[in-house]
């Protein structure tokens, strides 16, 4: 029986690429930094060095970290503000919670500006544990290992989780730990044709709790 749900964040629970792509924006301009790419949704999900690197087409270091501090210095004060939930994400949440699921995040944005976004939107009742790569010390590489250690640290039982993502890497994460997923297509998932076929996948909202529901009689 699935206890605990495991949500990744942006693409999933959340749309923050106008407030990211935004940020991003300014760090380049800020840094008088030319883009190697454009800005768009494509780039949302990949810890923030990583996807600095893929915009700016550099491995300086020096560079890399004036672009994160820029980036920073105005998406941990405002630029967090303008992530917009998703069309029944809050409903649901509280309809999961309702019904004695225990949830989670995991998600690759850092641990700071994500608690600020679930204080902001008044979520920290649903939420057993809220985790990113940088809330472990060392911070970990991915996101299969952050599951991993969520898994072990709250001495999760496998079958008794389910993660639920937007990216195949979310699924992969749930993979690399004999983990159900299930990926969500509301969000950014424009990598969605690459499903595997031992994953779920679900289009709305609404039909989520339902496809939990399944999963909890197809595994009794």
């Amino acid at each position: 029986m699935k206890k605990h749900l495991i949500f990744d964040l942006d693409g999933t629970l959340i749309d923050s690429a106008p407030s990211i792509l935004e940020g991003y924006d300014q760090a380049f301009k800020t840094t008088d930094t030319p883009l190697q790419m454009p800005l768009t949704s494509d780039v949302i999900g990949p810890p923030l060095i990583e996807s600095l690197k893929m915009l700016s087409g550099r491995d300086d270091d020096a560079l890399l970290q004036a672009l994160a501090t820029a980036f920073k210095q105005h998406y941990d004060s405002t630029g967090y503000l303008k992530s917009v939930v998703f069309e029944g994400v809050s409903d649901l949440l509280q309809q999961l919670h309702d019904a004695g699921y225990q949830l989670y995040i995991a998600t690759n944005k850092r641990l700071f500006p994500t608690e600020k976004i679930i204080h902001h939107l008044q979520w920290d009742v649903f939420f057993s544990g809220v985790f990113a790569l940088d809330y472990f010390q060392p911070a970990l590489r991915c996101k299969a290992d952050m599951v991993g250690r969520i898994v072990q640290d709250l001495a999760l039982p496998i079958d008794e989780c389910l993660y639920i993502g937007d990216r195949l890497e979310d699924g992969e994460a749930a993979d690399a730990h004999q983990m159900d997923f299930v990926l969500v297509t509301w969000g950014y998932a424009a990598d969605a044709s690459l499903k595997k076929p031992h994953w779920q996948s679900c289009t709305a909202v609404n039909d989520l709790p339902t496809l939990i529901a399944d999963t909890q009689d197809k595994h009794a």
